[in-house]
């Protein structure tokens, strides 16, 4: 099964720093924000508004995928100290 992971779709390359600010930004601005795609952009620097909307978009896919089960948890082992 494929996804649509927003690792390997993206709109474009996103750093590491872009991704951290990416998560800052949805934090501080919410959903009822006015031009918050906008403000999120502004805030990762280097993305338009649509380009930090479809990351936000394929996030919330991703998200869905895993709360469905359609993504298998990872086998973390436990380490005994």
């Amino acid at each position: 099964m494929a996804s649509s992971s927003i690792s390997s779709h993206g709109s474009g390359s996103w750093t590491a720093k872009q991704n951290k600010d990416f998560e800052e930004a949805l934090a501080v601005f919410d959903k009822d924000t006015p031009d918050r795609w906008h403000n999120i952009a502004k805030a990762v620097g280097g993305k338009t508004a649509e380009e930090v909307k479809r990351h936000y978009d394929l996030l919330v896919e991703d998200l869905k995928l895993i709360h469905d089960g359609h993504v298998p948890s990872p086998n973390y082992k436990t380490v005994e100290h």
